[in-house]
């Protein structure tokens, strides 16, 4: 290549580099806390390592041109067909580039993540996908910003290329000898480091800072890896190296590390003079850092506090995972979705489940949801392993749908409640809500509901995205009180077991939180739990055990004296059996895994492939600081839990078929 060919070359690099280094500071100064900026030195390490994976992208864009300039009919200034060929393809890569840069920027601000392959499982509901969407984001206006991008973009490499048109030629030989050392010099930048190996995406892990390591990914370059690892195969091997461990910790009644049984055949020493009715309340990111509960003091949630003063309140329960799918599949079979890019619930290889509900013998079953069950495919693993489940959705009831979710939460309560008072029979009955969740519609019909405007930037620092995601948050509340007080005029108010839990918390900044558990990415998984039965207001009490939500099912049929049968990793976590051994799995997904074991004093986290090991004391003041190498002991057992948790998960989803397991 000449010199007039290699100019253009590097101003579109460093002209491309300049405006996705924007794009990222823009990213940076959007979603950081603003009382919790990033040190210097992190900030600078980020931008630095973004730095190089977006002149890796970049130079992956501009390399076909300089390989292919080798030819001279491909070279741009060869003639108005190569240039047109060159303009059509560098618009139509900053286009996609850009696109998806907006869908990161769409996807953090919705779920607190960078853009992943995971995205993929919204394709399955595409319709729900685009109705939100469309009622939570300006589309019109996202639609023109990119048409204005897309006629700058023409009008720039227009210009750009044209300037090699009728530029000097050289003779072949010389031609492919500059062509092949410019490539090479741009592979050997897009290696990016000096060492064996190139820059991966795990370079960007480098700090237990979560926003940190999200502020130096590449989101074209992160989609695109972890489009790699769409599958998990078990390993039989791992498992039953595990197996001694697991078996110990679940209390297997009979281990047998031939047959890899996890059975525990449980029956309650006590029981109530009638079957109690199980109404489970899933509430939708209802995070333990939003509640009361957790001292947050814009009092959002009067109701469940309340609620919780007079029932069993849980202040250390965690959602193994984000995703409420995710959160369906766990509380009905007891195992942790560690399915990679969609979710186990989509997945039809292991729809079979056997599930703790079918142990409730003689109970009408009823699932509650505003919605579509037709969503992430619930109704398959629903009705496919309860029998006689019956399914209230939309098109179920009298109230009207007010957005992409269905009917408000506030009317589903009430929907419930009419139904649930006509049972003459105990009911095991699931209510899941969706309201507290973009677009955050709140109906007129609301039954009293006061909408609050305290001030934005206060209520970033606690844990709200904004005012209207706290005043979502106050109507499901609002919603629960509505339903309680509805509820406690109905015959079956006495007889029940109310649970109300949340299917997974958020990755937010709130400053009332104790240290570790903003600083090791705990806000995601931590939520309330609450088991409330009227009249036992005596045996109120807070609850500082470790539990999960796939101990959710085990500790109702115990706690309702209910003989059942458990094959899966929940536990009974008011069993005083297990108060010795308490450990909480979490999974965090991206290119790899990113798996980590909760202890009462620990939180042990890695990638599955072994990298990126570290082990953090909870309560101190530097949570953050890696304790691996000043106490290995320690964390080699608890990485040997961790390992055991997720390899007998992953075995559990393809090996807990509900005809293998009947009561």
């Amino acid at each position: 290549m000449t010199r007039d060919e290699i100019k253009p070359l590097l101003v579109s690099l460093l002209s491309a580099l300049f405006i996705l280094t924007l794009l990222r500071l823009g990213f940076y100064y959007y979603f950081i806390p603003p009382d919790a900026p990033l040190p210097t030195n992190l900030l600078l390490q980020s931008l630095y390592i973004g730095a190089k994976f977006d002149l890796r992208l970049l130079i992956f864009i501009h390399l076909p041109l300089v390989i292919l300039s080798v030819f001279p009919w491909f070279k741009p200034g060869s003639s108005n067909i190569a240039l047109n060929i060159w303009r059509v393809y560098f618009i139509l890569a900053f286009t996609l580039v850009l696109a998806t840069y907006t869908m990161d920027f769409g996807y953090y601000a919705y779920l607190e993540t960078r853009l992943d392959a995971s995205i993929l499982r919204f394709a399955y509901n595409l319709d729900t996908s685009i109705q939100m969407v469309w009622q939570t984001y300006p589309v019109v206006w996202i639609g023109l910003v990119h048409l204005l991008v897309f006629l700058l973009l023409v009008t720039a490499v227009t210009l750009l290329w044209r300037r090699v048109q009728n530029t000097w030629s050289q003779g072949r030989f010389k031609r492919i000898g500059s062509v092949t050392m410019i490539a090479f010099i741009m592979l050997a930048t897009a290696w990016a480091k000096f060492s064996w190996y190139p820059l991966r995406w795990s370079d960007a892990y480098y700090s237990t800072n979560e926003f940190a390591s999200k502020l130096a990914l590449n989101p074209v370059l992160y989609f695109t890896d972890t489009l790699k690892n769409q599958n998990i195969d078990y390993s039989e091997d791992a498992v039953r190296q595990n197996y001694a461990l697991m078996a110990d910790f679940l209390g297997v009644d009979n281990s047998d590390p031939k047959s890899l049984s996890f059975r525990r055949e449980r029956q309650p020493d006590t029981s109530f003079a009638h079957q109690p009715n199980i109404v489970i309340v899933l509430l939708e990111s209802f995070a333990w850092y939003k509640t009361g509960l957790s001292g947050n003091p814009f009092n959002p949630t009067p109701n469940i506090d309340g609620i919780a003063r007079k029932g069993l309140s849980f202040n250390r329960f965690y959602a193994p995972h984000g995703g409420t799918a995710r959160s369906v599949w766990a509380l009905m079979t007891g195992i942790p979705d560690i399915e990679m890019n969609k979710t186990s619930s989509r997945n039809p290889l292991i729809v079979n489940q056997h599930t703790i509900v079918n142990a409730f013998e003689g109970y009408e079953k009823f699932y509650f949801l505003g919605g579509s069950a037709n969503w992430a495919n619930i109704r398959g693993l629903l009705s496919n392993n309860i029998p006689g489940l019956q399914i209230y959705e939309e098109g179920s009831y009298q109230s009207e749908r007010i957005d992409v979710w269905g009917i408000s939460d506030l009317h589903l309560f009430e929907e419930a409640d009419k139904v649930l008072q006509k049972q003459t029979d105990p009911f095991f009955a699931i209510i899941q809500t969706s309201g507290n969740h973009r677009p955050y519609t709140i109906p007129e019909d609301n039954r009293g509901f006061e909408v609050l405007s305290p001030d934005a930037n206060e209520l970033k620092k606690h844990g709200f995205r904004s005012v209207p995601d706290y005043n979502a948050m106050r109507f499901m509340d609002h919603s629960i009180g509505f339903f309680m007080q509805q509820a406690s005029k109905s015959d079956y108010y006495n007889d029940t077991i109310f649970v109300f839990l949340a299917d997974h918390g958020n990755m937010r900044h709130a400053t009332h939180l104790p240290a570790y558990v903003e600083k090791l990415g705990l806000t995601e998984f931590q939520s309330p739990l609450v088991i409330y039965k009227p009249g036992a207001e005596a045996n109120a009490s807070n609850i500082e055990t470790l539990a999960s939500e796939i101990d959710i099912l085990p500790t109702i049929a115990g706690y309702a004296s209910t003989r059942y049968t458990n094959t899966t990793l929940g536990r009974d976590i008011l069993d005083e059996r297990h108060r010795d051994q308490q450990y909480v799995f979490t999974v965090t997904f991206g290119h790899v895994p990113n798996i980590g074991i909760i202890s009462q004093d620990h939180y042990f986290i890695m990638f599955t492939d072994g990298s990126k090991k570290s082990l953090h004391e909870l309560n101190t003041t530097s949570p953050d600081k890696n304790l691996i190498d000043t106490n290995p002991q320690l964390a080699e057992q608890m990485e040997s839990m961790v390992r055991a948790f997720y390899e007998t998960a992953n075995y559990m989803r393809f090996n807990n078929k509900q005809s293998d397991n009947s009561e």
